[in-house]
């Protein structure tokens, strides 16, 4: 997509490869019904079709806040327009849409891909993890950063995550997933709400001590990303994927530029709920990870595997 937006005008490289899907895996549970694929790069992406039920700019917003959490340094899924080709999809009986009692077929060309953690016949990956084993994850700060993200960017939906590990390894990962409820999923407008956004597990957030806790991801936002970057994430955005007025995404990117000034008001806001996932804010010195999450000598595997992981 040409990025002139008014004044604007950018001579950036598209910021993700345009790959080909090769071979279909399985199903993924969810809304949108994304699918599992092999790729021609020879990774597996978790792929989100324009005719899925919750609307086409799903995808365009999955690649721009994909693109932008990626900015504020923020362990996100490597993004990915992937083509799909018809052929593929009608030799493939599972590659369709469940509408009620009809199953429609995936429409081909350009669709979303978010890259699985790994090969998923090696990779352990999970959509939950108990509390008692918060402590064996080695980025647990990183929900505090994706916090700042979802505010600045309106995520109307709870944070979606994922959690792995690799062979041989006692501790966890976590890889922030699932954008396509940022910026009000298809209105592309602000309805602020400081309940919206988080992760339903607050426990994640007991390292916060203060506003020095969200650094650096917060004055990276207001001072190291600016309108020039943001416009630069819409960079190969496929035209189709922005609804009926295209036109619109720019916008949404004027939007997201004013906005970055404003998360820090977001931030008190989300401090004065009653249910305040903050408990420590005040604290000079934070607790150790194991204190701070005690668990037993060995893991407990989480119940869900993410074979059968639930995304809106």
């Amino acid at each position: 997509m040409n990025t002139n937006g008014g004044a604007h005008s950018t001579q950036s490289r598209p910021l993700s490869q345009e790959l080909w899907a090769l071979e279909h895996c399985r199903r993924m549970r969810g809304g949108a019904q994304s699918h599992l694929m092999r790729c021609s790069d020879d990774n597996y992406y978790v792929v989100k079709f324009p005719n899925n039920p919750q609307g086409v700019r799903i995808l365009a917003n999955e690649l721009l806040g994909g693109r932008l959490a990626a900015r504020l340094g923020l362990p996100v899924a490597r993004t990915a327009v992937v083509r799909v080709d018809e052929t593929l999809i009608f030799s493939t009986s599972d590659l369709v849409i469940q509408l009620g009692h009809r199953n429609i077929p995936c429409h081909g060309g350009p669709t979303f891909g978010s890259q699985f953690p790994g090969d998923p016949r090696h990779t352990r990956a999970y959509d939950l993890l108990p509390e008692t084993e918060l402590y064996r994850l080695e980025n647990i700060h990183d929900f505090v950063g994706m916090l700042i993200f979802d505010l600045w960017t309106c995520n109307t939906d709870g944070r979606q995550v994922v959690f792995y590990k690799k062979e041989e390894s006692s501790t966890f990962l976590v890889t922030m997933v699932d954008q396509g409820f940022c910026f009000n999923a298809n209105e592309w407008n602000f309805p602020d709400s400081p309940a919206r956004g988080r992760y339903f597990c607050q426990a994640v957030y007991k390292t916060v001590t203060g506003t020095d806790t969200f650094e650096p991801w917060l004055d990276r936002l207001e001072h190291e990303i600016d309108r020039d970057a943001i416009f630069a994430c819409a960079d190969g955005l496929p035209r189709e994927w922005c609804g009926a007025n295209p036109d619109s995404v720019w916008s949404l990117l004027e939007n997201l530029n004013r906005r970055r000034t404003q998360v820090r008001g977001f931030i008190s806001a989300v401090r004065k709920l009653p249910n305040n996932p903050f408990p420590n804010w005040g604290q000079l010195q934070e607790r150790s990870i194991v204190e701070r999450f005690p668990g037993s000598s060995s893991v407990t595997e989480p119940p869900a595997p993410l074979g059968a992981i639930t995304e809106r």
